[in-house]
């Protein structure tokens, strides 16, 4: 008798294994990964993962890479516990349980043929990278591409070889500042909004993606209106509040909404009146 097949249960880990490590920061490891099956990740950029190490637990940590004819996906991931200790103390070769891809994504067919402003403040680089990536691997067809980044200081700053080359390309621009600087930083010192004046642009074909620590988000969406962007063409990423993934713990509602499950990609437009998110 042949055996039922089962579908693929949100609840259940696909292992995966570690192809490349690499050192971001004193803090962040960037780990490469393929899915043991062969199959691809399968998501779209803004969307996350639940990382899990057995007999440690699990977390959401967001995907950092666009997605992949080989599908190798990456995860950028901060030492801050049990968990991503384990990670970071992990070596090529190891493997870990990978569920999903969960959530939203940024509007990648809707800016198609429109003009780019990306704000990245500190490691909100990590998801909207996988954005930046999309559009950079299809970059005839969008228009302009603006990139911000902000960092504490220059020793937080990540990806750098990937900034060296963003600010020397011709079909973008790219602009980066830091709250304090050192002996040897040159660049723009301010917060991130110290940026804005730097630029021109169309509002009405203007979209923006932001994602940063919560602090950021009340004054980037100001200077972003003061553009004359339209609400409906700012996004944002709220993955801070997630938990589980699937919307069963309710560590991350707010109010009527699931930020694992309604986002954590929202527009600016359906949540300018949820004070608790922003």
């Amino acid at each position: 008798m042949n055996q039922p097949i089962l579908e693929a249960s949100p609840f259940l880990p696909r292992w995966a294994e570690i192809t490349r490590i690499e050192k971001l920061t004193e803090n962040e490891k960037l780990f490469e990964m393929h899915l043991v099956s062969g199959e691809p990740l399968g998501h779209l950029p803004g969307q996350f993962v639940e990382l899990s190490v057995m007999g440690i637990g699990e977390a959401p940590i967001s995907i950092s890479s666009a997605p992949r004819e080989n599908g190798a996906f990456e995860l950028a991931i901060r030492k801050v516990g049990n968990l991503t200790t384990a990670i970071h103390n992990a070596g090529i070769g190891d493997k870990v349980g990978i569920r999903g891809p969960f959530g939203t994504h940024f509007p990648v067919e809707e800016t198609k043929g429109k003009d780019l402003l990306f704000v990245a403040g500190g490691i909100g680089l990590v998801p909207l990278r996988s954005f930046i990536h999309f559009v950079l691997d299809h970059r005839n067809e969008y228009g302009k591409v603006i990139i911000f980044f902000g960092a504490r200081n220059p020793s937080e700053r990540l990806f750098l070889d990937e900034l060296d080359q963003w600010s020397t390309r011709e079909d973008i621009k790219y602009f980066d500042t830091v709250d304090r600087g050192d002996a040897n930083w040159t660049g723009n010192v301010g917060v991130i909004t110290t940026l804005f004046p730097k630029i021109h642009i169309d509002p009405s074909r203007t979209y923006c993606a932001v994602v940063g620590p919560p602090v950021m988000y009340r004054f980037v969406i100001l200077e972003a209106k003061a553009k004359g962007i339209p609400d409906r063409q700012i996004f944002l990423s709220l993955e801070r509040r997630m938990k589980c993934g699937i919307g069963k713990c309710g560590h991350c509602q707010i109010n009527h909404i699931y930020v694992c499950q309604d986002g954590p990609v929202f527009k600016y437009s359906d949540i300018f009146d949820l004070e608790e998110a922003l």
